[in-house]
């Protein structure tokens, strides 16, 4: 029975056997790609990012940006692009009609059909997807530093990734999961999109939408599943190391916060644009494609600086909830109520001069002064999983610094073809 992801499309895998490939790559002009082009390919062969089958043409990038949609009409918000300069293209022979083989450090990735050379103003890109056309705000960087043009076309995998520890058991591709969530019978699960170790705060979100879902089922059995899809890609300096990300998200369930009856890890390839709400409708698309019912949505889903207001994702999300096949779960700001002495949420209690927020800054202020914080903001579990990567993966620190950005473990590699 075929698998139906976002846009009621079919999720195929495009990725050719070794026999085939290596018939199929010979002759082939070798382009390299970075790491975020390397990340989307993977993304697209697996079926991550069902409908697309390779990287958008100019009609599909324009109704994105204009009307956050494909050309077809189904719901998509991010361009995804495929950017080359003049001269690469000439250099490497790049014509429409043809195909060339994409690699990466040095090994065959995956063959690009090309379908499309076009550009593309990059300002009014920014101002679509981001809101914005400030070149401060990440995605508007990321979008200006684009090369002179963007080459549409399908893409097919030669080559699958070899995933490294600690990450290997937390690669589960669109097909892989949905045989999970069957096997634990699950009949709703939750998504929560996360690239942060988890604060008790982030828990209480994921079981306030565990709740949430449940409650559409009956009580006796354990139905309800909640899916952490850790985003890895680019890192800046001061983020959390992606080893602490992965492995303390799962250590809730290991640490019997969460079960193995209702919580499952995993990860996603993406370079984060935090465009606020466009990046949720995004993650929409992306845990419907692996096979989640429910996604939950905080404060300031994917925002970053002050681009975007609270809750303007959810906003944007209610105008187009109806045409999503995953039901948004939409969370109010969680809070510590001391006089209460539990969590709550912004208009639960009436105790608002009492309420401490859960701040991301201050408590990686504390861990970085080497303090234990408090029961009340981290599973001490948690904690010390956290410091435990930070001296065996992070170069003795659980964020991102110098070390880690130049001498850390790849989180997959692309291996020499046999």
């Amino acid at each position: 029975m075929a698998e139906i992801g976002h846009g009621k499309k079919e999720i195929v895998e495009r990725i050719m056997e070794p026999k085939e490939a290596k018939e199929k790559i010979k002759g082939l002009k070798e382009v390299p790609i970075r790491s975020q082009l390397a990340n989307e390919v993977i993304d697209i062969a697996y079926g991550f990012f069902t409908p697309l089958e390779g990287f958008m043409g100019k009609a599909d990038v324009d109704a994105v940006c204009k009307k956050m949609r494909l050309a077809n009409g189904v719901v998509w918000s991010i361009p995804i692009v495929f950017d080359l300069t003049d001269k690469e293209i000439a250099d490497y022979g790049i014509k429409v009609g043809g195909s060339v083989l994409l690699t990466y450090t040095g090994n065959p990735m995956a063959i690009f059909e090309v379908e499309e050379i076009f550009d593309y103003d990059k300002k009014e890109m920014c101002k679509s997807v981001y809101g914005t056309d400030d070149p401060k705000h990440p995605g508007c960087a990321r979008t200006y530093s684009y090369k002179d043009k963007f080459i549409g076309g399908k893409i097919t995998l030669v080559n699958r990734p070899k995933i490294n520890p600690p990450y290997d058991p937390y690669f589960i591709p669109p097909l892989e999961m949905r045989k999970r969530f069957k096997e634990k019978g699950w009949e709703r699960i939750v998504a929560h999109q996360t690239r942060n170790v988890p604060h008790t705060g982030h828990e209480w979100l994921m079981k306030g939408a565990w709740f949430q879902a449940y409650a559409e089922l009956p009580i006796e059995k354990p139905l309800v599943g909640v899916l952490v899809n850790a985003i890895i890609g680019e890192k800046r300096k001061g983020d959390y190391i992606d080893e602490s990300i992965i492995l303390t998200q799962d250590e809730l369930r290991k640490s019997g916060y969460f079960g193995d009856h209702n919580h499952l890890t995993s990860l996603t390839f993406w370079d984060m644009r935090y465009a606020g709400p466009r990046e949720a409708v995004f993650h929409a698309a992306l845990r419907t494609n692996l096979g989640l019912t429910h996604h939950m949505y905080g404060r300031d889903h994917a925002g970053v600086g002050t681009y975007y207001g609270a809750y303007d994702a959810h906003h944007l999300l209610a105008t187009v909830k109806d045409e999503l096949d995953i039901v948004p779960v939409y969370s109010m700001n969680w809070l510590y109520c001391p006089h209460c002495g539990e969590i709550t949420s912004e208009g639960l209690c009436n105790h608002k001069k009492e309420w401490q927020k859960f701040s991301g800054t201050v408590i990686r202020s504390i861990v970085l002064d080497g303090v234990k914080p408090p029961r009340l903001i981290y599973r001490p579990e948690v904690f010390d999983v956290m410091m435990e990567c930070g001296e065996k993966y992070g170069f003795g620190s659980p964020f991102v610094g110098d070390d880690y950005l130049e001498k850390r473990i790849p989180v997959f590699e692309i291996p020499p073809m046999k």
